[in-house]
């Protein structure tokens, strides 16, 4: 499996050693290398790459400003000097946070993480397929050391917690390190809706909603304002 990338860094040694090692593994396909973080979105918006080495300090629009003005951003692994943002780099959901001057076999572990993920590792029944993403009853979430079969009927609500997602059933809890935007794509609409930048809620299963938030059996969930109107559009929909 040929992996498409590109380097983005206003550092030319940092972009060397980068390069260096890229061309050691041969599964890597360098495509580009840019030392402004703006010339690389251009780049970006027209081209499709796998993977970004992006360093954060840059001028212009820093590695998290260009990641998220991004619509369909490409798996990132963060290079840094600095360690302080580690947090918010799997906030913004990279497969990796490098502090340099980065080994090679550090970033050997790194680049391993990046295939992982695109050679399937997560469950088949998330990686996205427009023919059946929504056909199946059920879906498979990679818990702990098994991967666990759920039916989509008995999700009341699916919420956010830093790097993992907990998925809460009618009778069982289940934590998974998946993001909003790939489960959201296994769940049907308008079935699922999301209501909150930290939650997907199921439709039928919502009690009552009052004073911006949803009553869900015990739980109360907040409704966000940049979700509030296409809830409200959702629910008139119905009714109709």
């Amino acid at each position: 499996m040929s992996i498409k990338c590109i380097i983005v860094d206003d550092e030319p040694l940092a972009v060397e050693i980068l390069e260096a090692y890229v061309e050691k593994l041969p599964y890597l396909q360098l495509v580009g290398t840019f030392n402004s973080s703006l010339t690389a979105l251009q780049y970006l918006k027209g081209n499709r790459v796998d993977l970004v080495l992006l360093d954060i300090q840059m001028p212009e629009l820093t590695g998290f400003q260009l990641v998220s003005v991004l619509d369909n951003p490409p798996l990132v692994i963060f290079t840094t000097a600095y360690d302080q943002y580690a947090i918010k780099s799997y906030e913004l959901e990279a497969v990796d946070y490098l502090l340099k001057p980065v080994g090679l076999d550090r970033f050997i572990k790194a680049i391993d993480k990046v295939q992982k993920r695109l050679e399937g590792h997560l469950p088949v029944e998330l990686q996205p397929n427009e023919a059946n993403q929504h056909k199946e009853p059920f879906l498979f979430i990679k818990t702990e050391y098994r991967i666990q079969r759920i039916e989509k009927s008995e999700i009341l609500y699916i919420e956010g917690m830093k790097n993992y997602l907990r998925v809460v059933t009618r009778t069982e809890k289940f934590m998974t390190l998946q993001s909003f935007k790939n489960i959201q794509e296994f769940l049907p609409e308008p079935h699922f809706v999301r209501v909150h930048k930290s939650f997907i809620v199921a439709l039928d299963k919502i009690d009552c909603i009052e004073r911006n938030r949803i009553r869900i059996g015990d739980a109360y969930i907040p409704i966000g304002d940049t979700y509030k109107k296409d809830l409200d559009r959702i629910i008139e929909g119905l009714n109709c």
